[in-house]
């Protein structure tokens, strides 16, 4: 699919700000009421809330592509994937929203072929969102102007190596990073570690545990457009419309060393 096919990603960034905005609302005013889904994970007003937003909103934008959404999902089960749609998800971190540190996002991406070749990542808390579209990737704080990002090459005073906060395996990590010059290691949730490897401010995250398409799509576009990309088990770059839209582990990386 060539850019002159996608739609507009500004309207896209535009919808993912106005769902942000609408987690930011609940978040602020929150009371702690959560909700279990089926495979225990947890669910709130945030997300249904956001993603009754951003359904509509694509169906708008686009009507022919069909969305592919957590919530919807966790409701009526997983469809089988189409040649192109969109996958969201209304908040990528509720552990981290739940936790009240502001690590969390909204993720919409638009795939194609199994590509994702369109992303937004918004990470409402922080008011910052990060975009991609046509090969070239963006970020943008507050209202100010947008940003070309891109990733770094690995500093010679070693890798900044991203590891997540609600699903760390530090046994693992040691081993897998065994050889690497490491100068430091940063905690942090959701999609916003594939983010800041874009935006030249890390290096590497290893996810050793499963994840959801929706969980990375987002942010794997802006990543592939900023030069960078996340790999499977197997070294290849991560596939989408897989059955079930199931990840296994993976690595999200910058540039490689020369």
């Amino acid at each position: 699919m060539g850019p002159e096919s996608l739609p507009p990603v500004e309207a896209v960034v535009d919808l993912a700000r106005r769902a942000g905005r609408v987690v930011l609302e609940i978040y602020n005013s929150f009371d702690g009421a959560t909700l279990r889904k089926e495979d225990g994970s947890p669910v709130t007003a945030a997300d249904h809330a956001a993603e009754a937003l951003i359904l509509p909103g694509l169906r708008a934008l686009a009507p022919e592509v069909p969305v592919v959404a957590e919530e919807h999902c966790a409701a009526h089960g997983i469809p089988a994937a189409a040649e192109r749609f969109w996958l969201v998800d209304p908040l990528d971190g509720t552990k981290e929203f739940l936790r009240r540190n502001g690590e969390f996002t909204v993720n919409i991406a638009l795939v194609a072929g199994g590509v994702p070749v369109l992303g937004v990542v918004e990470a409402p808390a922080f008011d910052r969102r990060f975009w991609a579209a046509g090969g070239e990737a963006w970020q943008q704080q507050g209202n100010g102007a947008p940003q070309r990002i891109a990733v770094r090459r690995p500093p010679e005073d070693g890798l900044v190596v991203l590891t997540s906060r609600s699903h760390g395996d530090d046994t693992r990590l040691d081993a897998a990073l065994r050889g690497r010059r490491v100068a430091e290691r940063r905690i942090l949730g959701s999609s916003l570690k594939i983010a800041l490897i874009a935006a030249g401010e890390a290096d590497l995250y290893l996810r050793f545990g499963p994840t959801m398409e929706w969980d990375t799509a987002a942010a794997d576009a802006v990543l592939r457009a900023a030069g960078g990309g996340i790999d499977d088990p197997s070294g290849r770059p991560l596939a989408y419309s897989k059955p079930g839209f199931a990840n296994a582990g993976f690595v999200a990386h910058g540039a490689a060393a020369d």
